[in-house]
């Protein structure tokens, strides 16, 4: 049943109907409550138990952080009802050529010694490169390989003011987490699937969906978290979907969950295989693990062997197979509807980047939270934004498949294909002179190219000329400093375990909810 508006507030977006549950809808349903709830917006999230959340992504980037403490989350608790460990950066393994291994941290390289950027200097000592020596200028990749971990300090002489972390959990936790504070705040979660929407004929709006019990729920505003189907966004709205399979080839992807019997480190790693990569996220009672592979280039069969292969501990699942096409919609907000996570798009988690999409969404549509007529100057506005996000980032994913000697046909055909200009002039930029791409907004800065430049063996031919300024001598003496000063930092620092336990973060076993 429609609730009638008042003519003082016709305009305003009174009811807000979420579609879909998981990380996506539950992130979203977990903001607007807080965010909204005072104003009198109602937000009913509709969810069936009978339909299962893909659930893979569980690592995140240090953005997650300012996410949950907007919603004035507590961190600690986060992390005891997730399972949640520290992450300090990815590790990558054998993505230049195979033995390769280097880190792309939450933090820089380096520090200012000298009118030119600290690479320069770096490369100037290391002409032929060395990622693994470029790794002991950086406090969380010393710390991530050390398996240690301490929060970032606040002076701005030490190292442990240069970085910052992120988290790897339990992500079906996380959002039963949420789905708890969401309700405390007021969202309702209503059981059921839906099997119709209503949309006016003249507009286009969605209007009510119905539920197979029969009941309709109607709302002013439609957010689609319904996954990769895109229940609203495609199959209602038919938005059509940007496919970017021809840029990242990677279609499927097994998972399973593992026994813990390495390390439990600060980071997550993704080590390259012939055709593709595997990822391992360290929790706090398991580990996960998944291959994410081109069909073109190995069998399911073979993807799935590897997979099994080369997990530490005893599989605690069956691998889940999971198909996707990497991409996104062409309009992330269409009519009355925007689409939230994968409903929206996907692209491979190389970089934990799912997560933070599903952030920008949120942050985005409440930063341009629109009246009931939805203004074509707001939807275009977001589209613009979100497709800006997904545009760079899967450039950057491209740089770790371009950059690459591996002589397997995927990596062969990657390399030789013809990259997006947006990219390959970035590519240029920074082999020629060592120029590093840098975006007023955007995810990846500087520091992350650099990175995956120096650790995929891109060395730049020609330094800043302002690095003549120092001789060799004090060059050498500078760097060595640095170094030095890391690694007694990360000898004085916690183990990352010790470091969970004492922050009252230790995993709480079947406690479920939220602050």
């Amino acid at each position: 049943m429609r609730v009638a508006l008042d003519s003082a507030n016709d305009r305003m977006v009174r009811r807000v109907v979420i579609i879909g549950g998981g990380t996506a809808g539950w992130m979203t349903a977990a903001a607007l409550a807080h965010r909204l709830g005072p104003t009198g917006v109602t937000i009913t999230l509709v969810e069936s138990a009978e339909i299962g959340t893909v659930g893979v992504g569980e690592a995140t980037l240090p953005q997650m952080r300012y996410f949950n403490s907007a919603l004035g989350i507590d961190e600690a608790e986060m992390m005891r009802r997730t399972a949640a460990t520290i992450k300090l950066g990815i590790e990558f393994r054998d993505w230049g050529s195979p033995g390769d291994r280097y880190i792309h941290p939450f933090g820089a390289h380096g520090e200012r010694i000298g009118p030119a950027d600290f690479h320069h200097y770096w490369v100037k000592q290391h002409k032929a490169g060395d990622a693994a020596a470029f790794g002991r200028y950086c406090y969380p990749i010393v710390a991530a390989w050390n398996d240690r971990f301490a929060l970032p300090e606040d002076d701005p002489v030490s190292p442990l003011s240069a970085f910052s972390y992120a988290f790897q959990f339990d992500a079906s936790l996380y959002g039963a987490f949420l789905a708890d504070y969401a309700q405390k705040r007021g969202a309702e979660r209503v059981e059921g699937k839906v099997v119709s929407v209503q949309s006016n004929g003249e507009s286009g709006f969605i209007e009510t969906v119905t539920l197979e019990s029969d009941a309709e729920i109607a709302g002013d505003l439609f957010i689609d978290c319904s996954g990769f189907r895109g229940l609203l966004i495609e199959q209602e709205l038919e938005t059509g979907y940007k496919d970017w399979s021809a840029y990242l080839p990677c279609n499927r992807a097994y998972a399973v969950p593992c026994t813990t019997e390495d390390a439990v480190g600060p980071y997550t790693r993704a080590t390259a295989r012939s055709g593709g990569w595997q990822w391992r996220i360290p929790l706090q009672h398991r580990v996960g693990n998944g291959h994410v592979y081109c069909d073109r280039y190995i069998s399911d069969q073979d993807a799935v062997d590897q997979l099994m292969t080369n997990l530490e501990g005893e599989p605690l699942a069956d691998p889940k197979q999971l198909f996707f096409k990497t991409g996104k919609r062409r309009k992330l907000w269409n009519r009355n509807c925007i689409a939230i996570g994968l409903s929206g798009g996907f692209l491979e988690p190389l970089e934990s980047t799912s997560i933070d999409l599903i952030q920008s969404g949120i942050t985005n549509l409440l930063e341009l939270w629109p009246q009931r007529d939805c203004a074509a100057s707001d939807a275009d506005e977001y589209n613009r934004l979100m497709d800006l996000e997904f545009t760079r980032i899967r450039d950057f994913l491209m740089l770790h498949y371009v950059a690459t000697e591996r002589d397997t046909p995927l990596w062969q055909d990657m390399r030789e294909m013809e990259w997006p200009d947006s990219l390959a002039h970035k590519i240029e930029a920074f082999r020629l002179r060592g120029i590093v791409p840098e975006y007023e907004s955007g995810l990846f800065q500087p520091p992350s190219w650099l990175s995956v430049f120096i650790g995929q063996n891109i060395i730049p031919e020609h330094c800043d000329p302002r690095v003549e300024r120092l001789d060799d001598g004090a060059r050498a003496a500078a760097l060595g400093r640095i170094e030095a000063d890391i690694a007694a930092h990360v000898d004085r620092t916690t183990g990352h375990l010790d470091f969970i336990a004492s922050y009252g973060a230790a995993y709480g076993g079947a406690q479920t909810g939220g602050s």
